[in-house]
Order: structure tokens, then C-alpha cells, then sequence
């Protein structure tokens, strides 16, 4: 019997959405041994535990009744909790007519098994399910499954570098240690911290993300699967997510709308939970220490505009207009931040030049550059359109620069709101480059300081002369 067919038939209050279904298969995958190490994180309330931590363990105790299971979780209580929401569907009338041949102890009979609100025995075989907190023991116990549900309760366990050294100790020592050559694990999680569990181990051992279904047949011995369903799509379709840019994973319960409100309090902890994309503050480039304006100065000397055209069909567009003051604090007054196809953001960066009076905009000829420059020149001929070709090495240009972006570049408040997806790369982008997935808005107010930057050392030196 496939899963999904279970899990209906066990609770048929269950709403089954696209990516359940395919939460489900993977999860089918996991319980017919096509895959030893899976890594499946998703945003709250989302039915995570439903379907790994409670459906699971009662499925594959019905396809291999002499399996003994371990699930684990951040408290022995909410450990148990699952255990014995897992032992009330073994001793289900819906259960026992899908799989007759796994039943527990009811009552006093049969005497001589096991069944607590920690530890459960599959009678007439060798079968078990186990339930610990973090930093139980498990000593003597042969373990053929692990579950790992949620190691850390909130942001503050997460967040605690002491914490997260005890969960590391305690999976090496006792997790690991149960284990054998056959044995299995399963980690599910809500991410709180880039050195949480899940990031250690990704480190140190090989993973691969699952992004078609034919992952599921080559996987390494040793090779974990790594799957993550974000609450906002952001990525790239594939065959395991193939939701547009911007879609919700579950819009009837968890709208796009709500989740937009809930990134705007704060990115960086949207990005961890929601996303699946954790960022440790203390490894922030800039974290949210931008300056704020809320209206531009009298003293303006000039308005500019630097654009960098997207270097592949993931990137983003990134346009930004600002305004010079005569100290050389530079204001940003206007930005287009899209991924929409040359032939649309050709007309909203010459709409944005007009709109804001500027004189000069500043354009990277890479990429396909020059020939947007042109076509912008030709919509806003008040504007001065130069392209240049960037040829200084980007990671080194971004980190060297950095103090300098804080120091001199403001933002208008409340521009969180008004241009999100670029708030949240900056806010969230990392000193470690290559943990970044996108460097256009980092890049951008990069070539915005290094020009600035230039040409007022330029004026200076011609009036000494």
C-alpha cells in the first residue's frame, strides 16, 4: 500500500495539498529502504510531524513488524507524546485491517511485552518503537530506524552555541552509536540556526538536494538527500517543487500574503524558519545596520544610477538610483530588483532614469550589458547611459567594501516593504561568499561606493592641482 493511501485511510481529516503528496512519496522511498539519509526541513505548521513523526513510524511498523524504531526530540515528553499518538493508531481498527499481522499490547495481555509511553514491542516479533528527548540514553537498544524531530525547541536553544555543542555530543554518542551497517535516519526539522544539527552534518558528510524524483533510485550508501520546501518559492522549479516564484507552499492556510507580513518583522529569522535558508547573525556582512533617511537633505550634489544586468536566468536585475550629498553620503531613492526578462526591465529601469531626474546611470556592459544600455539610452534620452566592463573580482570587491556600504549609504525607512526581496538578500548576505545564493544587491551597492568612492578621490586631486 503506498503511503498517501495510508495516511488517508488512518486519518481521513487529512488535507492532502501538491506538496504533501510529494512529502509522502519521499517519505514511502524512505520507509522501502531506497534511501538510508534523508534531511526533509519545512516551514511551522506545515504537517511535518503529522506525516514523519506519527503516519511514518505506524507504516513502516506494518511493512517490517520486526523494526525497531527510535524517534527523538528536543524533550522526552514531546518524544512520548508522539509515541503514544503512534500506539493509538497500531491499536486502530483502521490499522489492524491494512496490517493484522502488527498489533501491541492491550490491557494486561499479552503479559510479558512492553508497552509504556516510551517504549512499545510489536508482539510475536522483534519490533520496537522507542521515544527519547536530546541528551537521553538509549544504552543497550539496537536501533534500525532513527527520526529526528525537532532538537531544539525555539530560537534561543538554537541560537545558544552551548546547546548546540550538546546536540552535536549527544547525536555522535548515542544516536550514531546505536546504529549499524542497515540502519536508517530520518531528520526533520524547522532550521533556526546555519550550525544547527542539520548544518554540521551537511559539512561534514556528502548530501545532494532532491529536485527529481530520479534522485530517489542512485542514491549513495553514505549520501544523505537533502529536501526543503520553502513557505515562498524563491527558487528554481523542479520536478519536486515545481511552484512559480513567489507562490506559498500552502496558500489556503498559510497565504503569501500572510507570509510577506511575517518576513517583513524579520528577514533573517523568515529566512530560517519559513525558508529553510538559515543565516547565523554574528556571520552577517551587513545584518540590518543600514542607515535610514525619511527625506533626502537640500544639499544634494548629484543624482546617479548603477545598474548590473542579471548574469543567468536565476539572478536578479538590479537598478539602483541615488542621490550625493556634499559630505558624500549617498541616499537611495529608487530600485528595480526583478528577475523578469530583459524586455520588461529595460522599460522599468528607463522609466525609473525618468522618473527620478537622473543625469548619469552607470551600466556593467557584462552579460549582455552594453546592448541593455543601449536600449535604455534610447528610452530615457534625458539620461546619460554609460556601461563599463567589470573585470575586479566580486567576492574580493564585496567584502572589502562592506564597512564602507555601512558607512555611507542610506536607505528610506520603511524600504523593507517597498522593495522586499532586495532587503532580505542584503540583510541576510554572509561574510563566507559562496554561502550566498544571491550576490546582485550586494554587488550593486558594491559598484555604487567604488564609483562614488572614485570619482570624488578624482575631484579632490584635480582641485589640489
Amino acid at each position: 500500500m503506498e503511503f498517501t493511501k495510508f495516511a488517508t485511510e488512518i486519518y481521513p481529516f487529512l488535507e492532502i495539498q501538491p506538496f504533501h503528496s510529494v512529502y509522502y512519496r519521499v517519505l514511502e522511498a524512505f520507509a522501502r529502504g531506497d534511501i538510508r539519509r534523508l534531511i526533509i526541513t519545512m516551514p511551522p505548521q506545515h504537517g511535518k510531524s503529522v506525516g514523519a513523526t506519527t503516519l511514518l513510524p505506524a507504516y513502516m511498523l506494518g511493512l517490517e513488524p520486526d523494526l525497531r524504531i527510535a524517534i527523538a526530540s528536543y524533550s522526552g515528553s514531546l518524544a512520548s507524546r508522539f509515541n503514544r499518538r503512534v500506539q493509538r493508531i497500531l491499536e486502530s481498527r483502521e490499522y489492524a485491517a491494512l496490517f493484522p499481522d502488527t498489533t501491541i499490547k492491550q490491557g494486561a495481555k499479552p503479559a510479558n511485552y512492553i508497552r509504556t509511553a516510551d517504549e512499545v514491542e510489536i508482539i510475536g516479533h522483534d519490533g520496537a518503537l522507542l521515544s527519547v528527548g536530546r541528551e537521553g540514553s538509549l544504552t543497550g537498544n539496537r536501533v534500525d530506524c532513527f527520526i529526528l524531530d525537532d532538537l531544539y525547541k525555539d530560537a534561543m536553544e538554537a541560537n545558544s552555541p552551548i546547546i548546540r555543542e550538546n546536540c552535536w555530543e549527544w547525536y555522535t554518542s548515542v544516536v550514531r552509536t546505536r546504529m549499524h551497517n542497515f540502519s536508517r535516519e530520518l531528520i526533520v526539522f524547522t532550521r533556526w540556526h546555519e550550525e544547527d544539527l542539520i548544518g554540521t552534518i551537511t559539512s561534514k558528510e556528502p548530501c545532494r538536494e532532491l529536485r527529481s524524483f530520479s534522485d530517489l533510485e542512485n542514491v549513495g550508501e553514505e549520501e544523505w538527500l537533502y529536501l526543503n520546501f520553502e513557505a515562498l518559492k524563491t527558487s528554481p522549479a523542479t520536478e519536486i517543487d515545481p511552484r512559480e516564484v513567489g507562490e506559498a507552499l500552502w496558500e489556503e492556510r498559510h497565504s503569501a500574503a500572510l507570509l510577506k507580513q511575517k518576513r517583513n518583522l524579520d528577514a533573517l529569522r523568515f529566512e530560517c524558519m519559513y525558508q529553510g535558508h538559515p543565516s547565523s547573525r554574528e556571520g552577517l556582512l551587513y545584518g540590518d545596520s543600514f542607515g535610514e533617511y525619511d527625506t533626502l537633505p537640500r544639499d544634494i550634489v548629484r543624482y546617479g544610477n548603477y545598474t548590473d544586468t542579471a548574469d543567468t536566468g536565476d539572478d536578479y536585475l538590479c537598478s539602483i538610483c541615488y542621490a550625493v550629498d556634499t559630505d558624500g553620503i549617498i541616499y537611495i531613492c529608487d530600485v528595480v530588483y526583478s528577475r523578469e526578462p530583459m524586455e520588461v526591465t529595460e522599460h522599468e529601469v528607463a522609466e525609473m532614469l525618468c522618473r527620478n531626474r537622473t543625469r548619469t546611470a552607470t551600466i556593467e556592459s557584462n552579460n549582455g550589458g552594453r546592448g541593455f544600455a543601449r536600449a535604455v539610452q534610447r528610452m530615457a534620452p534625458s539620461t546619460k547611459v554609460e556601461w563599463f566592463h567589470q573585470s575586479g573580482n566580486k567576492e574580493a570587491r564585496i567584502l572589502s567594501n562592506s564597512a564602507t556600504v555601512l558607512h555611507l549609504l542610506r536607505f528610506p525607512r520603511g524600504w523593507q516593504q517597498r522593495w522586499r526581496d532586495m532587503y532580505t538578500h542584503l540583510t541576510t548576505y554572509r561574510r563566507t561568499f559562496h554561502s550566498n545564493r544571491w550576490h546582485d544587491a550586494a554587488d550593486v551597492v558594491t559598484g555604487i561606493i567604488e564609483h562614488e568612492t572614485r570619482d570624488s578621490f578624482r575631484t579632490r586631486i584635480s582641485f589640489v592641482r
